[in-house]
């Protein structure tokens, strides 16, 4: 990858020809995020070469960034194998260790984005799941669903209407997208047809699923189908394919070591520093949260991914997702991030019977004498019988994974969090609002500011929710 940069703009601009080792990679090129190396991509959609990488990119995959607005993440002739690849290796993976090769021979839904690309300077651009589904390999080709009309929808619930008159009478097999957006396919074949999905479908036997930590969907997606389904999870994004499910028997997910990427690991709490410390696989450790710092054969060189990650196992090389490096809430020091706060609500739901369709999490600042707190905005699926209850024990279970948050609440910094409900569907009227619903699109599962948290607002079943609870 070194001998490609230094015959690059950037390359040059970073004095790579006189980096012989990792400690002078490291000085010569700093972390940085997507708006730090937009210059770079504005050269390349000005028609220059060899600015990042050689040559140009053969895609840009369109993306919502949190800060930048729409971002262009190159995808070049080295790295699109990376996403492709990466995808059938997990089915491989599946398949040698289960022995379940039936699937293969039924009707497939990869719920994604639109295939059609329009041209950024001259540069073929989508969203990744829509270029992606241009190679497609052609043994699966004829099991995909849905057609390639109905997926240039644009706009999600006709699509889904769509979807599920395509799929509603096929023999799938297996059925891959993000959890929310599975739910909604789900909750509209049941409306359609009257039966649980496992029974509509009764050869279904692998939902492939990622872009969010599948545990607060697993209830309910796995009540829709009816029965037991295997899962695959994966971890894509338009950066690259990093790491995905390759056993059913351990935890966590296979690091995509050998696939055009070089992996820097940064411990969490220093991700903002102005001098974090990287390491290299060979200097990380079992259980210690570290933000993913990439370099690839993209042109992303020095690129913090915004995802937090924790080893769960070092040989192989077994990743689990805890959040991401923006979505956290430290308001009053407390750092939570999306690890405590999920595992929280299922030690909650399970001591109390109760099931979430989708929730997030905000910081209250209190003007005058009022006390500050944390707000959860939460769309149950099964409402807890005694929500007093349920409140306290939710606010003692992240006591217990944080001890930041649970000295604010012991020395009466903070007070116990607050719960607003949100009505049936409040969360994808939300996202329907801000044009967001479908797609790879995501609620946010913590914030440090009230921006989403005043968005849902108008969402809020006022009968339910009161300053009360």
């Amino acid at each position: 990858m070194l001998a490609v940069l230094r015959n690059t703009e950037f390359g040059k601009d970073h004095h790579i020809q006189s980096v012989s080792n990792l400690q002078e990679f490291r000085q010569a090129i700093p972390i940085r995020d997507y708006e730090a190396l937009k210059p770079y991509i504005q050269k390349v959609k000005e028609g220059r070469h060899n600015v990042l990488w050689k040559g140009r990119p053969i895609y840009f995959a369109k993306t919502s960034g949190t800060t930048s607005g729409t971002k262009y993440i190159p995808i070049t002739k080295d790295s699109i194998p990376n996403h492709i690849n990466t995808a059938r290796n997990a089915l491989l993976s599946y398949m040698a260790d289960t022995g379940n090769y039936a699937f293969a021979g039924g009707k497939m839904i990869f719920l994604s984005g639109s295939p059609e690309l329009e041209r950024v300077g001259d540069v073929p651009t989508g969203r990744l799941s829509g270029i992606v589904n241009h190679h497609v390999p052609k043994y699966l080709r004829t099991n995909q669903l849905p057609s390639y009309e109905t997926n240039c929808i644009e706009d999600w619930e006709t699509k889904l209407d769509k979807i599920v008159a395509e799929t509603i009478q096929q023999n799938m097999t297996l059925i891959s997208g993000i959890p929310p957006w599975m739910q909604m396919y789900f909750d509209r074949l049941i409306e359609k047809s009257g039966k649980p999905v496992g029974e509509l479908f009764p050869n279904l036997s692998v939902l492939v699923q990622g872009g969010v930590n599948f545990e607060p969907y697993k209830a309910k997606l796995f009540a829709s189908v009816g029965r037991p389904v295997d899962t695959i999870e994966l971890f894509p994004a338009s950066e690259g394919f990093f790491a995905f499910q390759d056993s059913m028997k351990h935890e966590g997910l296979l690091l995509n070591t050998n696939s055009g990427i070089y992996f820097e690991f940064v411990p969490a709490a220093e991700i903002f520093n102005e001098h974090p410390t990287r390491l290299s696989l060979a200097e990380v450790k079992l259980g210690e949260q570290y933000a993913i710092i990439i370099n690839s054969n993209a042109g992303l060189w020095g690129y913090n991914i915004g995802d937090t990650i924790r080893f769960v196992s070092l040989n192989p090389y077994r990743i689990v997702v805890t959040g991401r490096t923006k979505h956290f809430i430290s308001a009053f020091g407390e750092h939570v991030i999306g690890e405590e706060v999920e595992a929280a609500m299922l030690d909650a739901c399970k001591q109390h019977n109760a099931s979430v369709v989708e929730f997030t999490v905000a910081p209250y600042i209190a003007s005058g004498d009022g006390q500050s707190y944390h707000e959860w905005l939460v769309e149950f699926e099964k409402t807890p019988d005694n929500m007093e209850a349920f409140v306290t024990d939710l606010d003692n279970a992240l006591r217990q994974r944080n001890v930041y948050y649970d000295d604010l609440i012991a020395g009466n910094i903070l007070k116990r969090l607050q719960l607003s409900i949100l009505q049936p569907q409040g969360f994808v009227q939300y996202m329907k609002s801000i044009g967001k619903l479908g797609g790879q699109n995501k609620v946010p599962r913590l914030s440090n500011d009230r921006k989403l948290a005043e968005g849902l607002t108008a969402f809020v079943d006022k009968r339910l929710s009161s300053p009360a609870i």
